[in-house]
Formats: structure tokens, sequence, C-alpha cells
């Protein structure tokens, strides 16, 4: 107590204890700053969510319900569990809004802003668990090299050629629906189609399809459809359409021949 009593007059005491108070106040302000910013965040983000609530309403309510349930009726599905990157890749690529749900949506012309397509997005993953909409990192090809295009042509033809042929080019399939082609798609486009399922595409989660090989399957598509073609493409539609033009000037041929030859008759 001496000790306090007479230190309290010396010289330093007062510069000592402004110091202790600046750290005590800088110490106080780290530990409370963090949790004012999320405090911020959260905020902006349930703006966010109220925005999207709205733009809901207005353009996809009449489909897929005003809580997203989704209207047998209509043909349109549940949304509560489809994720950000489900509403991102439909709306994004002109595919949302349709005006008829009971056909396959095309790719056209986007409608919205990048803003509107966030406030949506966000207003559908809070009503459940779903893939988010991935960053660059997850599916841009960049990184990798000629080891890794040849290993995701195999991971393509294995996995995605039955239905959008060996180069993407797209296909028929049954019951009216139609793979698209993938040559102008996206490696943002490839990853959330891959990790949502539209339309009778499959769901490949990140289980089965990490994203180190997404963005291999990327790589190879950009190589195989920039790479200049040498003579004839037949529409890169593989043993289909190379099988058919075999049959009209092949067999064609040797039936005109034998016509001709028929047509000769045996000679005087």
């Amino acid at each position: 107590m001496r000790f306090l009593a007479s230190g309290r007059r010396h010289k330093a005491a007062r510069p000592l204890l402004l110091l202790v108070s600046l750290f005590l106040v800088g110490a106080f302000y780290a530990a409370l700053a963090p949790a004012t910013s999320s405090s911020a965040e959260g905020v902006a983000d349930a703006q966010l969510v109220a925005r999207g609530k709205q733009l809901f309403a207005v353009n996809c309510a009449s489909c897929h319900g005003l809580n997203a349930e989704g209207l047998a009726q209509q043909g349109a599905p549940n949304l509560t569990n489809v994720g950000a990157a489900a509403v991102d890749f439909q709306v994004r690529t002109g595919r949302m809004p349709m005006a008829n749900p009971l056909v396959q949506a095309p790719r056209k012309e986007n409608t919205f802003t990048e803003d509107e397509i966030a406030a949506l997005a966000a207003y559908v993953a809070s009503l459940g668990e779903g893939p988010a909409i991935p960053g660059e990192n997850q599916y841009d090809p960049s990184s990798v090299d000629a080891g890794g295009v040849a290993r995701g042509g195999d991971l393509f033809r294995t996995n995605c050629s039955a239905c959008h042929n060996f180069k993407g080019a797209g296909g028929a399939l049954p019951n009216g629906v139609v793979a698209p082609s993938l040559e102008d798609s996206t490696g943002k486009d490839l990853w959330e189609a891959m990790r949502t399922g539209p339309g009778q595409m499959p769901v490949f989660a990140s289980g089965a399809v990490p994203d180190e090989d997404v963005q291999k399957m990327v790589a190879y598509l950009q190589q195989v459809n920039q790479t200049p073609s040498a003579g004839l493409t037949l529409g890169g539609l593989g043993p289909v359409s190379e099988g058919f033009w075999g049959w009209v000037v092949g067999i064609g041929g040797l039936v005109l021949f034998a016509i001709w030859i028929a047509t000769r008759g045996p000679r005087a």
C-alpha cells in the first residue's frame, strides 16, 4: 500500500497510466469490432434476402408458389433445398423464368441484373440447404496441365458423352428432350449444372466428382472445341453422323453403279 501511495506521486505515473488506458481501450475495440462487423453483414444479408423474396413473388411464385414449395399442376419443382447455385444457373442463362413449364427450358438472353440474380439466389438459399454459387477457383481450368486435360477427357467421355457427345455438341434424348450443346458454356455453367442437375441431368456431388476433376473436364472441353478440325467435322456427332453419311454415300454409290451396269445390257 505504501508503495502504491508513493508511486502515485512519481513523475512517470501519469504517462504510464495513460499508456495503460490506451492499451485497454484498444483491446476492447479489437474484441468488439468483429461482432459489430458481423452484425452489419447480417443486416445486409437480411436486406438481400428480403429483396429476393419480393423478386421471387413477382417473377417466380406463379409456378413455384409463394413459399417456393412448387405447384404440381404447373409442373414446377419445389425449390426449398436446391441452393443458390441452381438459381444462379437457371436465371443467369435465361432458362428461368419460362413461358411454359411443361417443356424444356432453352438457353436464352437473361433479363435480370447481377444484383437481382444475387438477391433471388440468396432468398432461395435461405429456404434450405443446397450448393452455393461457386468461386472462380472451383472451376477455373487455367492451372490444369496437359495430363489433367487428358484426364478430363476420360472423365467427360465416361460421365457425360452418352448425352452431350464426346465434344459436348449435345444430342437428342427420349421423350422430346434435348441435351444442350456445351460448346459455348463457361466453366461456371458446367460446375453449377453438375452440382445441381438441371432437368433430366443427374447430380454430380463433390464427393463423386471433386472440383479438381470439374476443372479438368472444363479444360478438356475448351481445348477440344478450340482446336481447328481438319476436314469434314460432320457436326462433331461421332459415329452416328459418320455412319449415316457412310451409308448414304457408300451404299448409295454402289446401288447407283449397279443400276448403271444393269441399264447397259449385254452387248450384241
